[in-house]
């Protein structure tokens, strides 16, 4: 593959300025590949960063949720090879320090982050450390590669709240990552599944997805029906993923005793307990843990070789309905003008020969 010394990137310049521009390609470090990119989701965490001022420098191309093709490696890369279709693992730890060597790569002291706190994947290249570079299974289309992270996401919520199947599990948010928490739920064996969201259009989408059960927190008396889903015992498993603080408090409040809560959603407001919930934790003994991005050991973790795996054997649903919109590369304002109007139901992709592909 001939690969020119400039590129095609949606260059974010400062609060609501991207543009499609020609920008130097990456340059290729030992150690590393480039990924000719085909596919690359916008993710919540975009949003902040495009139109609230919240990049860590300007200019910056953003993107960390992507699949495409080697198109290079250094001569010291034995993992990939050119022409291998791959998605990207975004986190990119310094392998150093104490979190790294016990092999807590989230937690990394000095990490980067692809589309963050370096050039990302909003682009027609993006270059990576070959480790961060995760094989397709033949079948695997570009667009699910892309929707790879956000599903290991899901998935290791379930290993940080220990799941090992049975039981009945609440998931208190019904976006991107509460769908996948669900659909990781029944692959690994819950007797039953219940999303709770306020929004009907999303549970009604979920219901699509096997979903045992859906509750509408907006109703009134939605308290009583999701705990007569388990005769009032509540729920052994729950996972808050909307970082709300009304949900925050309900996961206390539909657990049962000695459940596992699972705070996976991100608040982003001061978050208080009132006694009374705070003594349900107590008195019902329930184990809290958090939950933040996608990796173990060996990097990137199990998370991404299982979501490979049971996505090639159809086990994990990435289909189109979880596609909102498909964009060319050059319309990126445009994407991103789709989320000014209020939430999206579904990722948006922004593709890199995208008036061939199908989405």
């Amino acid at each position: 593959m001939q690969i020119s010394d400039t590129m095609m990137a949606a260059v974010l310049h400062g609060d609501g300025d991207i543009r499609f521009e020609r920008i130097p390609t990456p340059e290729l470090a030992l150690g590393s590949v480039l990924v000719h990119v085909r596919a690359a989701g916008v993710c919540g965490s975009d949003l902040p960063r495009v139109f609230q001022s919240g990049a860590f420098f300007y200019p910056i191309v953003l993107g960390h949720e992507f699949s495409g093709e080697v198109a290079a490696a250094a001569p010291d890369v034995t993992s990939v090879r050119v022409g291998q279709r791959v998605a990207g693992a975004p986190l990119v730890p310094c392998m150093h320090c104490d979190d790294c060597m016990r092999g807590y790569y989230a937690s990394c002291r000095s990490y980067s982050f692809l589309g963050s706190k370096k050039q990302g994947a909003f682009a027609e290249y993006v270059a990576m450390p070959a480790m961060c570079a995760v094989p397709l299974p033949d079948g695997v289309s570009y667009e699910q590669g892309a929707m790879l992270e956000p599903a290991t996401v899901g998935l290791h919520a379930l290993f940080c709240a220990g799941f090992q199947g049975g039981g009945d599990v609440a998931v208190l948010g019904g976006g991107t990552i509460g769908l996948f928490v669900m659909q990781w739920a029944r692959i690994y064996g819950a007797r039953s599944v219940t999303v709770f969201d306020i929004s009907e259009e999303r549970l009604t989408f979920l219901r699509g997805y096997g979903v045992d059960h859906t509750v509408d927190t907006s109703k009134d008396g939605f308290l009583e029906t999701c705990m007569a889903l388990t005769g009032g015992a509540g729920f052994s498993h729950v996972f808050e993923t909307a970082g709300q603080a009304m949900t925050m408090n309900l996961a206390f409040r539909i657990a049962a005793t000695k459940a596992d809560v699972c705070f996976v959603g991100t608040p982003h407001a001061d978050l208080t307990f009132p006694p009374a919930t705070w003594e349900l934790f107590n008195r019902r003994e329930l184990r809290l843990t958090g939950s933040w991005m996608s990796y173990s050991a060996p990097y990137p973790g199990r998370e991404w070789t299982l979501t490979a795996h049971h996505l090639a054997r159809g086990d994990l649903r990435i289909d189109e309905k979880l596609v909102a919109a498909c964009h060319p590369m050059r319309e990126v304002a445009a994407a991103f003008g789709r989320f000014q109007d209020g939430p999206v139901a579904g990722k948006v992709l922004l593709l890199n020969d995208g008036e061939d592909a199908k989405c």
